[in-house]
């Protein structure tokens, strides 16, 4: 589960999440916009406040799971979750 976050956190994190969207499908049209890393960072804030974006995200790091190391840390950052440790085997 997210950090619980004040209202306003959450309304400017969905803001920002929706900012990053809209212009990574401009870049997809426009050659002086970086698309794909737009549409990565709105989807990441995004998937902090609303599920099915969160199961899109989470999906997809699953699928690609050497791409998405960086995706992965950053995830794990805005939803509070530590690294799960592997157990040492004998």
């Amino acid at each position: 589960m997210a950090r619980s976050a004040s209202p306003v956190r959450r309304i400017v994190r969905v803001v920002a999440g929706v900012v990053f969207v809209v212009l990574g499908v401009l870049g997809l049209f426009l050659p002086f916009l970086q698309g794909i890393l737009f549409l990565g960072i709105g989807l990441l804030l995004l998937s902090a406040d609303i599920r099915p974006i969160r199961r899109l995200v989470l999906g997809q790091m699953r699928r690609h799971p050497r791409r998405y190391r960086l995706l992965r840390k950053a995830h794990r950052w805005l939803h509070g979750r530590k690294k799960r440790r592997r157990a040492n085997r004998a």
